[in-house]
């Protein structure tokens, strides 16, 4: 049994539903980076930055981490990440949307960012070995998961000893909103 007010398949739904939008010459979140930052990525990859904050200053990531993105959307963050890395550096993206994996290898391939790859997988679920990670990042993607307690356990699975987990994110204590409100399409995936 269990406490979600839905089932994870409608959440992703739901989700998936929400994300089905026109992109815009900057998204809401490009307001949460430099413009140093942003020169680095496609135009194009602005537009889709749709977090609510910039984890990255955050992640202390050094030459040659392998760091993950969790629900990496257009993947910019991901990008910038690699550049940080750098070429001895990994960085793996990872959205359960088909369409934003393909965006988001597009434009890498467009910035030429060569140490990055994006798959389409659950965040709940991630196509990583034990300890393979030095750094995991998150921009507003954990709040849309129905298994919130599983993302979690998923970051710790696959992060090294000493790894680090930066994370930029909404929270909501369930009982603040009537369960109308918290099944709205617009509330799980604004």
């Amino acid at each position: 049994m269990t406490d979600d007010l839905m089932f994870k398949d409608e959440i992703q739904h739901l989700v998936r539903a929400a994300y089905e939008i026109e992109a815009s010459p900057d998204g809401p979140g490009a307001r949460f980076y430099s413009e140093d930052q942003l020169s680095g990525v496609p135009p194009e990859a602005r537009s889709w930055m749709l977090g609510v904050g910039n984890p990255l200053p955050y992640a202390d990531l050094r030459p040659g981490e392998t760091v993950v993105d969790l629900g990496c959307g257009a993947g910019v963050d991901a990008m910038l990440a690699a550049r940080a890395t750098g070429p001895e550096g990994r960085v793996v993206g990872v959205d359960f949307l088909g369409s934003m994996v393909d965006r988001a290898a597009a434009l890498a391939s467009e910035a030429k960012i060569d140490n990055v790859e994006f798959v389409q997988s659950e965040i709940e679920d991630l196509p990583l070995a034990d300890g393979s990670v030095d750094v995991v990042v998150s921009n507003s993607s954990i709040n849309l998961s129905a298994r919130k307690s599983r993302v979690f356990a998923e970051a710790y699975r696959v992060l090294r000893p000493g790894g680090r987990l930066c994370v930029t994110d909404l929270t909501l204590d369930e009982d603040d909103l009537p369960p109308e409100i918290l099944t709205h399409p617009s509330a799980w995936a604004g």
